[in-house]
């Protein structure tokens, strides 16, 4: 274990920072190093001091034998602003602490690979030239909210006029459907842009949405592991998985919910820094106030209140979009919100605080519920403007004709809603008919049974086909080095939470558990793997947050960070050969029966 910071490599780049964990309040010690220096790997933190012995920048202790014990600093040292963010948050507390010739690179490396990511998403996103799988609800669905703003009714043959360029075909009634607006929305968003008779106008805005998802779960990755070489790992892993990538290519809503749940966690990253340097200012400004230059035992009872958190709003906004998205996103908004508390909870307990958690909850958790609550639940009610705006919309007016004595004083468009939402959630909870690609979650993280989104069999003469027989296919199989390393990724960093009290392992665990757990609670109801997507990012960042130990420290032998780094680069060959290998059929490209037989790893794949 590192009981002390590493000291700065020859050239002045610091090599580690401190990490806090979030479990039972020991401060982790030895975050990923820098890059910058030959050899850099970037590893994630082991354990270290505990809360009750702070560290300042004092000189050493004299008669104590303390000199190398740069983490004990005296009671008077240890509140000061500059000591308080260091042991709340590090050495490096943003971007701008980045030597000048690595700043660039902190956002060079999340655009590298977004672009890379956007190549493989847009490059022949028209093809196929129709509807693929679900895409003949949600793309209908946004085509009448572009007419409309709300759902209305398609004839017989709609998806043989889509398909040839002529979507006004829109009938006068309203639709039913059970997911709210937000995805639908975006996906007309596209169709705003190039037009809703082509499929690039379809696909636009879930390409795009893929693509910015690279961005940020690379700088992400670059927040939590303070290493440029893992924030690119990480870009790159998800830029060339197979699962993410036909998801970026095709107009489900999954993407959606996907995006808007990782731009939450991001905003919750931020706010985590952003609370500890409140924390620490405002104990420093009590410190410089008291004779002994520290808080007085009253102040350090619970310490102080810390205003408000404009990036826990932006964390509920994002929330709200994603529940406006699918349901399934409220598993996040209770994982989340527990998530920032702990932290918050374990800032105070590291800072010095006595009463750390009741003063977490009160002072805390209090107002991260008022902030992301209500935010996310305005957010979610705004995203049906369309429907509130319409007269005919399904069941819009609904109340008008069915009163509610003692509820007669909640206006009828709100009764309506509430009544829409209480058939929707019935409907999900009796959705249980087969379906030939449903697959249980007990087969998701090995990619037991991927649903194929769209097959056909051209003929010689087809363009594309010179053979006999031909396929051309988009199945969202995950990139197997992805997937598979990913798994074994998650057992690891179970055993570095509970073992290391490392917090990046429990916020990732966090985010994996939110959108995979709560499935294994409805056996019955008819599931589909690509409903992993919305976890998909924390599933990579699992597998970074190993790779990272698989590098080492920069202080470690050469030799050890030598294995390391061609482990890792192995590892990342062989995922961009796979990605390569199984791109015909994620994609929809022409080719032989045979070689489409090839990539059917397993009977369960066809």
């Amino acid at each position: 274990m590192n009981q002390s910071p590493v000291p700065a490599t020859a050239s002045g780049t610091p090599e580690a920072s401190s990490a806090t964990a979030e479990t039972n309040g020991a401060a982790a010690r030895g975050t990923p190093a820098l890059p910058g220096t030959a050899g850099h790997a970037g590893t994630p933190a082991h354990d270290g001091p505990k809360a009750s012995a702070p560290r300042g920048p004092s000189a050493p202790l004299p008669g104590r034998g303390l000199e190398r014990h740069k983490w004990i600093a005296r009671p008077a040292e240890a509140f000061t602003a500059t000591a308080l963010r260091a042991r709340l948050i590090g050495e490096v507390q943003s971007w701008r602490d980045y030597p000048a010739s690595l700043r660039l690179w902190f956002w060079l490396i999340p655009t590298i690979t977004a672009i890379l990511g956007g190549i493989l998403r847009f490059f022949r996103l028209g093809e196929p030239h129709s509807l693929v799988f679900d895409e003949t609800y949600y793309v209908k669905d946004a085509y009448s909210y572009l007419v409309s703003g709300y759902e209305r009714s398609w004839p017989a043959q709609a998806n043989d006029s889509f398909n040839a360029g002529n979507p006004n075909v829109l009938l006068n009634t309203p639709e039913y459907v059970v997911h709210p607006p937000v995805g639908k929305w975006m996906i007309a968003f596209g169709m705003w842009l190039f037009g809703g008779d082509n499929p690039f106008g379809w696909r636009f805005s879930a390409a795009l949405t893929g693509t910015l998802m690279v961005f940020l779960v690379s700088l992400i990755a670059l927040k939590l592991f303070r290493s440029h070489t893992l924030g690119a790992v990480a870009g790159l892993l998800l830029a060339i998985d197979g699962h993410h990538l036909v998801l970026s290519r095709t107009s489900l809503l999954d993407i959606f919910l996907a995006f808007w749940i990782l731009a939450a966690f991001g905003a919750l990253l931020l706010d985590r820094d952003d609370g500890r340097r409140r924390l620490a200012a405002r104990l420093a400004a009590q410190a410089a106030a008291s004779p002994g230059r520290m808080p007085t035992p009253t102040q350090l009872v619970a310490g102080p209140w810390l205003g408000m958190r404009w990036w826990r709003l932006v964390a509920g906004l994002c929330l709200g979009l994603a529940v406006g998205t699918k349901w399934s996103a409220l598993f996040f908004v209770a994982a989340f919100g527990l998530m920032t508390v702990l932290w918050d909870m374990s800032a105070r307990r590291i800072a010095g605080i006595r009463s750390w958690f009741s003063a977490g909850i009160i002072k805390d958790g209090l107002p991260a519920f008022a902030t992301i609550v209500p935010v996310a639940a305005l957010t979610y009610v705004a995203t049906w403007t369309g429907w509130f705006l319409s007269k005919d919309a399904y069941y819009r007016q609904w109340a008008a004709t069915n009163p509610a004595p003692g509820w007669d004083w909640l206006p009828n468009s709100v009764r309506s809603l509430a009544h829409y939402h209480l058939e929707a959630y019935k409907f999900h909870q009796g959705l249980s008919a087969d379906h030939p690609y449903e697959s249980s979650p007990w087969t998701w993280l090995v990619m037991g049974r991927p649903t194929s989104f769209y097959y056909q069999s051209p003929k010689q003469g087809t363009a594309g086909c010179v053979v006999d027989t031909c396929s051309s296919a988009i199945l969202p199989v995950g990139n197997p080095v992805v997937w598979w390393g990913g798994t074994i990724a998650l057992v690891i960093l179970l055993f570095w939470w509970a073992g290391r009290r490392d917090w990046r392992a429990g916020a990732i665990l966090a985010g994996v558990a939110a959108g995979y757990l709560p499935w294994f609670m409805y056996p019955e109801r008819t599931m589909f793997i690509f409903y992993a997507v919305s976890f998909e990012p924390f599933l990579v960042l699992a597998l970074a947050y190993v790779l990272g130990l698989v590098l080492g420290r920069s202080s470690d032998p050469p030799w050890r960070r030598r294995s390391g780094l061609y482990i890792v680069g192995l590892v990342m060959v062989l995922a961009v050969l796979a990605t390569a290998f199984f791109y015909p059929v994620l994609t929809a490209e022409v080719i032989s029966y045979q070689e489409w037989r090839m990539r059917m790893w397993m009977p369960s794949w066809i």
